[in-house]
């Protein structure tokens, strides 16, 4: 099966297979996304990124037709019990030789201004930047039943300059 062969069949809905990036050290698997509730305005996704090369790598941005904007972003408490959404400038360090959880409640990819609202099972096209593996385009499911992993959870957070919302 060739690499575009496996990307496609990724699109077609075998999640469960990795997107592959040309060198073949980035692999993502078990990717999800989800939105608040149908009439969001954001959504988020969450994936495990693995990296199989010698050297670190760099998450540095990501991109999709799905949404006005897609940024990177991280948790970070206020000291006051709050948890505020932050923009990462300069993405997500993939080790070497490890796996890099974007998961509820910690990094993750926010998608803002969504062009449709996102229903279970809906795919979400998307585009992954590293620094060195290059670009990985996948389809990730839209999972809006998925529990919380271990110590996620889904809870009011400012953004910015923005009103809360939950995702």
């Amino acid at each position: 099966m060739s690499l575009k062969s496996l990307i496609l069949a990724a699109g077609l809905g075998l999640a469960a297979l990795p997107a592959i990036a040309m060198d073949t050290s980035i692999m993502v698997m078990d990717p999800y996304a989800r939105a608040a509730s149908p009439v969001a305005k954001s959504g988020a996704a969450f994936m495990e990124i693995m990296n199989h090369g010698a050297e670190d790598d760099r998450l540095v941005s990501a991109s999709s037709p799905a949404s006005a904007r897609v940024e990177l972003h991280t948790h970070i408490d206020d000291g006051n019990g709050v948890m505020l959404m932050r923009e990462v400038e300069d993405g997500f360090t993939i080790p070497a030789g490890e796996t890099y959880m974007l998961k509820r409640g910690g990094d993750h990819v926010m998608f803002m201004g969504l062009k449709e609202s996102w229903s279970q099972g809906d795919m979400v096209p998307v585009t992954l930047v590293f620094e060195k593996a290059g670009e990985v385009t996948l389809e990730i499911p839209v999972d809006l039943e998925r529990a919380a992993e271990h110590g996620g959870h889904d809870h009011q957070h400012g953004h910015g300059g923005h009103s809360g919302h939950k995702h």
